[in-house]
């Protein structure tokens, strides 16, 4: 018996008993209610409103310009579907990175006025006072690190991170603080998959890999990209599971095709 079809609902807890018990730990982004209630009844375990809402609902380049009141607008709605899985909020850039009190003051706002179970930031040993903070306020924390998308402009690249020993010795070092620190969790966004390894057994917490190889402790993935409804981005790490970009723009077809043709509304659609 599974320990995701043992428990009613998902938490930080259960996820904890998962990696003790090796079963894998599902993930995937959702910013609104339609989708937040499909992903729930379907059994995700944690669903992230990611900001890269700045990115695939917005339209922005990178996930710099989304603003934290945006963010409580999506993990609101996704909040109102859900019945059983976790749900993790991303502080956005710029609101937890200048100092503890403001990173508290915006993990404060996301509890209270969401309903969400706990948030994500991103970085190591410098933002490890901010999460002490806000673990000793209540708020589960789970930690993000090597491609870290809030400082691509420092990064300058989107490529694999912690190739190079020195930064692969700082992710190790940063997974150990982040765990002592108090995350339930950490996402290892694009590194090398022995890396990714070495990091999950070297912690007591799950580690959720993106692009960091089958070796972690569960995986996410933007609902847009796996369901092939965004076509631009198709990084190696992708796994597509739908194609639904051509499925839609040929219903939308079909139906401009059949108003302008007025076979749509036909009698019995009337009243």
């Amino acid at each position: 018996m599974s320990v995701n079809k043992e428990v009613k609902r998902i938490t930080t807890n259960t996820l904890q008993k998962m990696k003790a018990s090796g079963e894998k730990i599902s993930m995937l982004t959702a910013y609104d209610y339609s989708f937040a209630g499909i992903f729930d009844a379907a059994g995700i375990d944690i669903i992230l409103v990611g900001d890269s809402a700045s990115n695939v609902m917005a339209g922005h380049e990178t996930t710099l310009p989304i603003t934290l009141d945006q963010m409580i607008y999506h993990a609101q709605s996704v909040i109102r579907a859900i019945n059983r899985c976790l749900v993790v909020v991303d502080l956005p850039f710029g609101t937890y990175q200048s100092n503890s009190d403001i990173a508290l003051a915006s993990a404060i706002r996301i509890m209270k006025e969401t309903g969400a179970h706990a948030i994500k930031l991103e970085g190591g040993e410098e933002a490890v006072d901010s999460i002490k903070r806000i673990v000793a306020a209540g708020i589960p924390v789970m930690g993000h690190l090597g491609l870290t998308p809030q400082s691509i402009y420092k990064f300058g690249t989107y490529t694999v991170r912690a190739k190079e020993e020195a930064e692969a010795d700082k992710l190790r070092n940063d997974a150990l603080l982040l765990q002592e620190a108090g995350c339930f969790a950490t996402v290892l966004e694009k590194i090398p998959a022995t890396l990714a390894k070495e990091v999950s057994q070297s912690l007591h917490i799950p580690t959720i890999g993106i692009g960091a190889g089958g070796y972690c402790d569960g995986q996410v993935l933007v609902m847009h990209d796996m369901l092939g409804i965004n076509t631009e981005f198709k990084p190696r790490f992708l796994r597509q599971y739908l194609n639904l970009h051509p499925l839609i723009t040929g219903a939308v077809q079909q139906y401009i095709k059949d108003v302008k043709s007025n076979d749509f509304p036909n009698e019995n659609e009337s009243y």
